[in-house]
């Protein structure tokens, strides 16, 4: 781990030179270790990210970089400029929690509870945002003071409700641009990563053009005719028919997709009716997601989708109300960035540490950015160096190796200099 840690000042050294940024970073790692394990700790759901965007906001001030807070809610931004006037760069970290009860013996662990959709819950970092508050909040240090080998200005978006906002509310990606997050001044590019649990630290994944999902939030209503559960024959079964249409999606996905394109998912997560053992209820909720990474994929899968439920429906004698709300779009890499700031992450990481990876049918919301300017977003290792026991993001056993964090700090603080300066 020395060695590797001696290798990846190499590349930003040259920069800002050598003693100085040996002693930053060694400072820098400490700092960043303790602010993770104290977001971690204190985890806070999407769009009530309160003490968090405090504790953001007021590291940010103490650097004297400007700062914006109640952006989108609760989201903090940080502008820095540098001694020269040139291009703008955005910088991008999430920092909402989930609702997921902790399962480990972490000094850290959290044991916060909160309400969600009406049911009491844990609230824990179980997808790795506390490491991308870090991160941010040390590349900002780090940045800030050298400012003066800087030219053009940077701006650190703490983003909230990335994992989407509670229902009936605004939030995320979306609600920051709506608010001119990518204005005043106008971004010219923007990066992001993401802590992956299942990829060693000390590595990089990346891909150009589409490199996550598409995701669309689906609610179908099937309407049926209530009766006695001794005979089904005086009533139509909505639980019966929700089945079938279950079933029928899964086809659509093994028949009619082309999945040697790209991938594609649709999965139920929640099915909702009735309210005893001898009734067949009038009703059921079906509530799921469907994930494409190709837009022509997703408008056929979505007609589809509503095709087969109504008609399913019907065929039974009962109706189905189908609604679709995109969540994010496809986070979608641009190709002349990857290009350009390759070399710079491969400076830091090291050539055999960059690999290049599949697209995965996760979402993020980042994706929305993209939509608007040029973005760059790739995956940073956070498994255990040696480590075989991978426990999946948003799940009560996930955990993140705190070694891997550095490389993060350094391949932002690389790609600043670089994209601003080159």
């Amino acid at each position: 781990m020395k060695l590797l840690y001696v290798f990846l000042l190499l590349g930003i050294t040259g920069a800002f030179g050598q003693s100085s940024m040996d002693k930053q970073f060694m400072d820098i790692e400490k700092k960043v270790v303790e602010w993770r394990r104290h977001f971690h700790q204190n985890p806070e759901l999407s769009n009530r990210e309160f003490k968090t965007a405090e504790k953001i906001a007021k590291h940010l001030k103490s650097l004297g970089i400007k700062v914006q807070t109640g952006v989108a809610k609760t989201g903090v931004v940080g502008i820095l400029e540098g001694k020269q006037t040139g291009k703008v760069i955005a910088l991008r970290a999430d920092i909402d929690a989930l609702p997921v009860t902790e399962r480990n013996n972490l000094a850290y662990k959290s044991n916060v509870t909160s309400e969600f959709l009406g049911t009491k819950t844990g609230v824990m970092h179980a997808c790795g945002h506390d490491t991308h508050i870090a991160i941010l909040m040390g590349v900002a240090e780090v940045l800030s003071k050298n400012k003066d080998k800087i030219k053009g200005t940077v701006k650190f978006i703490f983003q909230p409700a990335e994992e989407g906002p509670p229902p009936g509310e605004e939030g995320g990606a979306s609600l920051m641009i709506k608010e001119g997050v990518l204005e005043n001044p106008k971004v010219d590019a923007i990066f992001g990563l993401h802590i992956n649990s299942g990829t060693e630290v000390g590595t990089i994944k990346y891909k150009a053009g589409g490199i996550m999902a598409a995701v669309e939030r689906f609610v179908i209503k099937v309407n049926g005719k209530q009766t006695h559960g001794s005979q089904p024959w005086s009533g139509v079964d909505p639980i019966l028919i929700s089945a079938k249409i279950i079933d029928g999606f899964q086809s659509i996905i093994s028949r009619e997709a082309n999945l040697t394109n790209e991938a594609a998912v649709i999965t139920v997560g929640k099915i909702t009716s009735g309210v005893r053992f001898n009734i067949i209820p009038e009703s059921a909720e079906l509530i799921g997601t469907v994930r494409t990474l190709d837009p022509k994929m997703r408008e056929m899968i979505v007609r589809r989708m509503t095709e087969m439920a109504k008609t399913i429906a019907k065929a039974y004698g009962g109706e189905a109300e189908v609604e679709f709300q995109s969540n994010t779009a496809i986070t979608f890499n641009d190709p002349d960035l990857v290009t350009q700031m390759l070399p710079s992450i491969k400076k830091v990481a090291g050539d055999d540490n960059v690999t290049l990876m599949k697209a995965t049918t996760g979402g993020e919301d980042f994706s929305y950015f993209q939509e608007v300017v040029p973005g760059f977003y790739f995956f940073l290792g956070g498994m255990e160096k040696g480590g075989t026991e991978a426990f999946p993001h948003h799940t009560p056993d996930f955990k993140i190796d705190d070694s891997g964090l550095l490389l993060g700090v350094k391949t932002f603080t690389q790609m600043t200099f670089d994209y601003l300066n080159n």
